[in-house]
């Protein structure tokens, strides 16, 4: 009767979108399997690696991992990446991730590559906001997110003060994620 937190729902360790060299574009990690950016960066490059030969541009491929479960896609240059502990259902984080994708897709109106990713960094990272909270999955229809992310955008219709903290917000993530990048 007593079921673990584990096994009452599924968590999400981490959601990567990387580039086409392995190279960051958002990251967010939920779990503390990897304490330290270095640990972070070898992970993220360890999978891309092993990633990087599949076509998995239809459908989305599903590997396990250094006892995770990582499921990706890829969509013009860019990797995108949900890893579940090696508990966790292969369906759930798929949807997830197809979720993603769909929301990314719908936000940058179809325009999915890393340019564009990095011109719209803001709306991509509210996006894995609204996916997952502290590994816990909140939402996994694209255009359910893509919709609370657009709505809580600086266009609309925010309060003024509500404007000012979304941009100060949207700014403080442009400049963590390029000290990130470089």
């Amino acid at each position: 009767m007593g079921a673990e937190p584990c096994e009452s729902f599924p968590l999400i360790k981490n959601i990567l979108l990387l580039d086409s060299e392995g190279q960051r574009v958002a990251v967010k990690y939920y779990s503390d399997d990897w304490s330290t950016l270095n640990a972070k960066l070898a992970f993220e490059k360890s999978v891309f690696a092993k990633t990087q030969k599949t076509s998995a541009r239809t459908e989305a491929e599903i590997t396990m991992f250094d006892d995770y479960v990582v499921v990706y896609k890829f969509v013009q240059d860019l990797h995108f990446f949900v890893t579940g502990g090696s508990e966790e259902n292969e369906l759930i984080l798929s949807s997830v991730l197809q979720g993603f994708c769909d929301a990314v897709g719908l936000l940058l109106r179809n325009s999915v590559d890393k340019r564009t990713a990095l011109e719209n960094l803001d709306l991509i990272l509210l996006c894995i906001d609204e996916i997952v909270d502290g590994g816990i999955i909140l939402e996994t229809d694209g255009s359910a997110i893509a919709g609370k992310v657009a709505s809580n955008g600086i266009d609309g219709g925010a309060s003024l003060s509500e404007q000012t903290i979304s941009q100060a917000l949207a700014t403080a993530r442009e400049h963590l994620a390029r000290s990130l990048l470089k």
